[in-house]
């Protein structure tokens, strides 16, 4: 089977053969270069126009070449449907129809980011692998169940290589910026910036802009550069590790043109070794935008009988990859973890190791050698101190959690009272997960934000029906609305990777929430839901 794929998201106007008997690719790229500054949307769709002919014919040459007497060319065509912009996807779009119409062949629409995670999947013989998807316009963290690929975790603002850029811009360095400042942090030295992780959602605004004011006060642009590398990329691979931990996975793909960066698969070579998972990222042709790997998701689409007619080939510049039903792997599901501890077990989550000793519980941040020293010792003790004070909070304002017994910041470790037989995620109930939405109700009444509630970060008695929250870790103070709606939407996105009913546990929760809790809390994850940044 040969599968003609077209790509054109954004800057990449490509095309590429998968020939599924030889398993080769053949990719032809044209790459959008802006002279200055960003990707202009209509100068790139411009160049997808003219580009786009030229790499469709290198790809049909190729085909031709490969296909015997009397085969057809091709027996399908895929195109990025999205997401992407606007402008070029229609492009891309109306060339895919015009070449699928002409070949009298079956079209398939693929979702960009799918295509990111499934190649990861083609090439490194994995079964389940969780996504890390680390391109321009998308940051994201990708685990399968339930028939689609669940967004685990997402920016809550811009790409990792937009955010990256805007630096570059600022510092007049011409686009794409990641490169350069890959190459530039090779002589400086570790400068602080702000570390924003929420769960396993993750925010680069903020550190950009103290970028930017460290750049203008006469800071190094080197020591800077290695800042931001060091702090971007070990955000990243500590919620590819969440991620990991939450879903049972020991498999971790890369996907994205960032993805080429050379530290940051270091760091996600060097946390996967430390936690005993397997680590994949593809050759750098396959990690860039390209039409290989809509070539090669096209053909597991078309064999799966997941193809659309014409009339229903409309792009979506905001196709999320949780929209996507993932028929190809039907029969599949997320893998599993035991729960259930017994005295002398010592418990690997993201973060830490727990040792269950009688009645008490010890927990130690491990040292994560992807980390910059400096880094990693600041986030261990900050962590510490900060989970002994709000968990000891939580439960003066009657949340039920552990009782904290000793707490030794230096070393990066607390003793707490045991409590639970099971993480919520062995035994959820819709009840239990009412219970949450109460719990979280009663923590933002005091001003408190839990920063990771999970199904893994919730424990449960089962014998007297009790609830318990644990791990604030990333917790913090706060009176922000968008905050406790941003803890919600941690939770619920645990729900959705893990859960076997998310849309009944995620009901469950929010009336839990609103018979404790603000409304407006409620409507401020709406809004977050809708705005769109989340793609």
């Amino acid at each position: 089977m040969r599968v003609l794929g077209i790509e054109g998201t954004a800057w990449a106007a490509s095309a590429g053969l998968y020939d599924s008997e030889a398993d080769d690719v053949f990719i032809e790229t044209d790459a959008y270069l802006p002279e200055s500054g960003g990707i202009d949307p209509s100068e790139a769709a411009e160049h997808m126009h003219n580009a786009i002919p030229a790499v469709v014919d290198a790809a049909l040459a190729e085909a031709a070449d490969r296909a015997g007497e009397d085969e057809p060319l091709v027996d399908a065509v895929a195109f990025s449907r999205g997401p992407g912009l606007g402008p070029c996807l229609r492009i891309v779009g109306t060339a895919a129809r015009s070449l699928a119409q002409t070949l009298d062949v079956p079209l398939v629409g693929v979702n960009h980011m799918v295509a990111h995670l499934e190649i990861g999947r083609h090439r490194s013989g994995f079964d389940s692998p969780v996504c890390l998807n680390a391109s321009g316009a998308n940051a994201h963290v990708l685990g399968f169940h339930d028939g689609r690929y669940r967004v685990l975790g997402e920016t809550m603002d811009t790409g990792v290589g937009n955010s990256i850029d805007k630096f570059t811009r600022h510092v007049g360095w011409s686009h794409p910026g990641g490169p350069k400042v890959e190459e530039a942090a090779k002589d400086g030295e570790y400068a602080e910036l702000p570390y924003v992780v929420k769960g396993m959602d993750f925010s680069f605004s903020g550190i950009m802009s103290a970028a930017k004011q460290a750049y203008d006060r006469g800071q190094p642009v080197e020591d800077v550069c290695v800042g931001l590398q060091e702090t971007v990329f070990a955000m990243l691979t500590e919620v590819a590790e969440r991620a990991l931990s939450l879903t049972g996975s020991d498999e971790l793909v890369l996907g994205g043109g960032v993805g080429q960066n050379e530290r940051l698969r270091e760091m996600l070579a060097a946390m996967c070794e430390q936690r005993g998972a397997d680590f994949f990222a593809p050759e750098p042709r396959f990690l860039r935008d390209n039409a290989g790997m809509i070539a090669v998701l096209g053909a597991t689409m078309y064999e799966a009988g997941q193809t659309i007619e014409i009339e229903d080939s409309r792009i979506d510049s905001d196709y999320r990859p949780d929209q996507v039903p993932v028929t190809w792997r039907e029969d599949e599901s997320v893998a599993r973890i035991p729960t259930n501890a017994a005295d002398g077990d010592e418990l690997r989550g993201a973060e830490a190791t727990v040792e269950i000793d009688g009645d008490r519980v010890v927990k130690r941040r491990a040292e994560k050698r992807y980390r910059h020293p400096e880094l990693d010792e600041r986030l261990r003790r900050q962590r510490t101190t900060l989970e002994a004070r709000l968990t000891s909070e939580a439960r003066r304002h009657g949340v039920p959690t552990p009782l904290v017994r000793e707490v030794d910041p230096r070393e990066a470790t607390i003793v707490f009272e045991r409590v639970g037989d099971a993480d919520l995620q062995a035994a959820l109930t819709a009840e239990r997960a009412r219970a949450v939405g109460r719990h979280l109700a009663t923590l933002h009444g005091a001003g408190i934000v839990h920063g990771d509630p999970t199904t893994r970060n919730v424990r449960v008695d089962t014998d007297v029906e009790r609830v318990y929250c644990i791990d604030f870790g990333l917790g913090f103070y706060t009176d922000a609305v968008e905050d406790y709606a941003m803890d919600l939407h941690v939770f619920e996105q645990s729900l959705d990777g893990t859960a076997e009913d998310p849309a009944a546990m995620r009901e469950a929760v929010e009336a839990g929430y609103a018979a404790a809790g603000d409304e407006a809390v409620i409507e401020q994850l709406r809004e977050i839901e809708s705005r769109g940044r989340y793609q």
